[in-house]
């Protein structure tokens, strides 16, 4: 997810949103650790979006 997608976001919307990426992350991360997914780089990419979008939550909640 692009910054500027995140940027349009409520502070509810990016709460869900935050949450539904959390626990495809978890997902994500299980399934690799029983058997290597195709792209790992998927891992890294999906931490870096729960981070812009808690990051945009914060400036939104001040």
């Amino acid at each position: 997810m692009k910054k500027a997608d995140i940027k349009n976001l409520s502070a509810g919307d990016l709460q869900a949103k935050l949450a539904e990426t959390k626990a495809d992350f978890n997902k994500l991360k299980l399934s690799h650790s029983v058997s290597p997914i195709e792209n790992p780089i998927q891992i890294r990419d999906m931490r870096r979006t729960i981070a812009r979008l808690e990051t945009e939550l914060t400036l939104k909640q001040q």
